[in-house]
């Protein structure tokens, strides 16, 4: 792979390449794409969408939406300071062709802004809730009716798919979905694989998948055009984007320490176990008599996440460094993180994360309600749909599709392009909204 067409600003729909020379540099392609995705109605519903602590009644717990911009200024430092040593590296990319430092920066804020946008209501549990409907719930009658492809996607629903569809499907009026650089939707998927063969490998980008098969065919031309390594003659896989790794750092970081500043604030972690599992990041950079001035818990626990945050960035960009030539053959099988001198220090912080927080009575509780509210959802809205399609809707049935949005593709032929638009109607749902629709479809709210 090489960072000329790696940095491609072209977009769906575009004929002709886009040059960077030929930028405005006061409205900048890939400034725009976090634009497009800051103001799109399905960003702003990650505002009502679970991060940790799901419908949390307290103000400071990260919602989706915190966590993603908060995930965007990470990326964009990270992007910024890789970009400045990968000028010094490759000085022709930017006297020949004009990119500049600022530009990794912009791509990589933009995908991390939008690295959740596809996550269902209910946090990880949601995505879980779906694909237990087509494993063992009613969804499963459907099994023999679509491929192997197919139904996998259905099964093990996956939110940066969806994201992917978010970002790219055509609706009328709207060709190309956000129309985002094809740099950005790069950076964007971090598993750019389809759901079969399920794990072929321990690679990084073999975790997971990045697109369903209805998007197959964009994913492709985005990987063609941007000249990722094909990693398979026998399904579509591929290399990731450079700046993938960069986008997943960011999350990995902010997750990591952020969601233990909520699990302490939330009293569920004790404080001193941020002085004894944080200090061990920081220790360089720690200025004790700062700390001990500081009076509230908030103030010594945010001193010590903003200094964390600062020594992994340092980190993750020294790391992508060093193995730039492996990631940009393919060969980079890990997160940039597991290469961390401080990777024990962070598994020790994501262990208490989940026995504290994550399998918290709070969290369990909530994950359970989600399942049945989702359950109930798909199962109501795929009756509907498949039997209008069948002729044999009851009048209950008719009722459901008088209320769900044109989106949903009621009368396609495919079974599985119905299946999966109302998974998708179901995944676009606030955590609020699809609790409002479980109790109108059991009639308990008016």
């Amino acid at each position: 792979m090489n960072w000329e067409q790696l940095l491609s600003l072209k977009r769906f729909g575009d004929t002709n390449k886009r040059i960077r020379k030929e930028q405005d540099e006061t409205r900048l392609g890939f400034e725009v794409d976090y634009d497009r995705v800051i103001f799109s109605s399905e960003f702003r519903s990650l505002q009502d969408k679970t991060q940790v602590i799901p419908l949390s009644d307290t103000d400071f717990v990260h919602t989706r939406l915190t966590h993603s911009l908060e995930v965007s200024v990470v990326g964009r430092s990270l992007g910024r300071r890789v970009g400045q040593k990968l000028l010094e590296k490759h000085p022709h990319l930017q006297s020949v062709h004009g990119y500049k430092a600022n530009d990794f920066g912009a791509i990589v804020a933009a995908a991390a802004l939008a690295h959740d946008i596809g996550n269902p209501p209910f946090g990880h549990s949601g995505e879980k809730a779906i694909g237990e409907f087509f494993i063992n719930g009613a969804g499963k009658q459907y099994k023999s009716e679509l491929t192997d492809k197919e139904y996998q996607d259905l099964c093990d629903f996956e939110g940066n798919a969806n994201g992917f569809r978010i970002l790219t499907e055509s609706r009328a009026g709207r060709q190309g979905g956000l129309r985002l650089s094809y740099a950005t939707l790069g950076a964007f998927t971090k598993y750019p694989k389809e759901s079969l063969p399920k794990k072929p490998s321990k690679h990084i980008a073999d975790k997971k998948y990045g697109f369903f098969q209805s998007e197959k065919e964009g994913f492709v031309e985005v990987a063609k055009e941007l000249g990722l390594n094909k990693r398979s003659q026998k399904a579509e896989s591929y290399s990731r984007h450079p700046l993938a790794y960069l986008v997943e750092a960011a999350d990995d970081i902010c997750y990591t320490i952020i969601d233990f500043e909520d699990g302490i604030n939330l009293g569920l972690i004790q404080e001193e176990f941020a002085l004894e599992y944080l200090i061990n990041i920081v220790r360089d950079k720690i200025k004790t008599e700062n700390y001990y001035a500081l009076t509230t818990k908030q103030d010594r626990v945010s001193y010590l996440r903003a200094l964390a945050i600062g020594t992994l960035i340092n980190e993750a960009v020294d790391i992508f460094m060093k193995n730039e030539d492996a990631i940009l053959n393919g060969d980079f099988d890990c997160a940039l993180l597991d290469k961390s001198k401080y990777e024990a220090q962070i598994n020790d912080i994501i262990k208490i994360s989940v026995e504290n927080i994550y399998q918290s009575t709070e969290v369990v509780d909530k994950e359970i309600a989600g399942y049945g509210v989702i359950n109930a959802l798909l199962n109501t809205y795929t009756t509907a749909v498949n039997n209008n399609y069948n002729n044999t809707a009851s009048n209950y049935d008719k009722l459901i599709l008088k209320g769900l949005p044109k989106s949903v593709k009621t009368t396609n032929t495919s079974l599985y392009n119905r299946l999966s638009s109302v998974c998708y109607h179901v995944s676009l749902l606030s955590d609020s909204k699809a609790i409002l629709e479980y109790k109108k479809i059991k009639g308990i709210s008016f």
